[in-house]
């Protein structure tokens, strides 16, 4: 009996084709709209979860409250200053301290302005080291910045490229940045995002001078010292710069964060805009489960008589029943597994163009068996819940009328 209702229900889907597959269109791309942006959010969130790991888990970052999402960025709002870093560095548990601060600057080579980002950096060699690590600066040519240097400048991958500017860039040529002339001393590898390789590292005292910033920084890096809780570090860390500023606990205009803590905000962020599209998403898969519905009532009306001849064969309401949940349900289900196929082969081309563009730091997609699973058995409840109503009005179809039913 199984085996029945499964055979009939495959063998009248194949009989029609045609209306087959444009039933599925509306399953089809709800599901491959679904899952292409689950599995793209997941390896989004895969990559900067990665990120964040390889900074270890005893750095902590200081930075203007409401800055969190652009730290380290100069922007007219509460400032962090050199002598909150001080206070930092006397911090019981803290290791090593460094500050830097960045914003968008004017760079201006073989006559073409461009404007990107420019960091200014600690040249101590102990200070240089640990936002190195925190930035995942790595060096592919020349020098990083020394003790000594004003007008000197590392580049971001991007300046490698003879498109940046039209014309090749290379050791010991004269760069501007905000009409001051930088010799250019050494070349970064390739981070993996456009911003990071575009942009130009420089002393901060030479930062200093030509945005006219004075002692403030935008963001205070600190490590941790060895054996020692972070998140105690942190709240020490909290404790004396209230006191240094005079804040209350709960008024602070600060924040202290760590690697995990940054990855949850960017992660909760990135929860939320991808529930609003899968959402949109959804209203294809509405519009699936409408087709579904109204290809089963079509379906019971072309049928009307094979019922009537089945119930007088013994055939009781709910085989016939069973029979139109079970074609419904394999609508639903073989929407779901071309959706799934198509979508996660979309997400695969995407995380492909941008190891193209920008490097595999961005986007790491990977297989989810439980994604996938959870998909197809969605798609096929959603083909059963589409048939309960056509499923329904067929089984409680008069034998006798439907044996007369031309």
């Amino acid at each position: 009996m199984i085996k029945d209702y499964l055979y009939i229900p495959w063998n009248e889907i194949k009989r029609r084709r045609l209306r087959a597959w444009l039933t599925l269109i509306g399953v089809i791309i709800g599901i491959a709209a679904i899952v292409s942006l689950i599995t793209l959010g997941q390896g989004l969130q895969n990559a900067i979860q990665s990120q964040f790991d390889a900074l270890g888990n005893d750095k902590l970052f200081v930075t203007a409250k409401g800055n969190v999402l652009t730290a380290g960025l100069s922007i007219d709002a509460i400032k962090i200053t050199e002598k909150d870093k001080e206070v930092v560095a006397r911090t019981s548990g803290v290791k090593r301290v460094a500050g830097m601060i960045y914003s968008t600057g004017r760079i201006e080579f073989n006559e073409l302005i461009r404007y990107f980002f420019i960091s200014g950096l600690p040249t101590d060699p102990e200070e240089r080291a640990l936002v190195g690590e925190s930035q995942s600066y790595h060096l592919l040519k020349g020098r990083f910045l020394e003790k000594g240097d004003k007008f000197k400048a590392v580049l971001g991958y991007a300046y490698t490229q003879p498109t940046l500017f039209q014309a090749d860039i290379d050791l010991g040529q004269k760069i501007l940045i905000q009409d001051q002339e930088f010799k250019i001393v050494g070349f970064l590898e390739k981070i993996g995002s456009p911003p990071d390789d575009q942009s130009i590292l420089i002393p901060l005292d030479a930062y200093q001078d030509v945005f006219d910033s004075g002692d403030e920084l935008g963001i205070i890096i600190a490590q941790s010292q060895l054996g020692e809780d972070t998140l105690k570090v942190g709240e020490n860390i909290e404790k004396e710069l209230r006191k240094s500023r005079d804040q209350k606990e709960g008024d602070e205009d600060f924040s202290v964060a760590t690697p995990d803590q940054f990855a949850e905000t960017f992660n909760i962020i990135l929860d939320i805009v991808q529930a609003v599209l899968v959402g949109i998403a959804g209203i294809s898969l509405l519009v699936g489960g409408v087709g579904i519905m109204n290809t089963m009532y079509t379906t019971v009306l072309q049928r009307t008589k094979e019922i009537g001849v089945m119930k007088s064969l013994g055939a009781e309401n709910k085989h016939i029943l069973y029979l139109f949940l079970v074609e419904a349900g394999f609508y639903g289900l073989g929407g779901g597994l071309i959706g799934v196929t198509i979508g996660f082969g979309f997400a695969k081309i995407v995380e492909w163009a941008f190891l193209i563009a920008v490097g595999p730091a961005f986007l790491s997609v990977e297989f989810n068996v439980p994604l996938i699973a959870g998909t197809l058995l969605f798609s096929f409840l959603i083909g059963v819940i589409s048939g309960i109503a056509p499923a329904y009005r067929a089984s409680k179809l008069n034998p006798v009328d439907a044996l007369r039913y031309e």
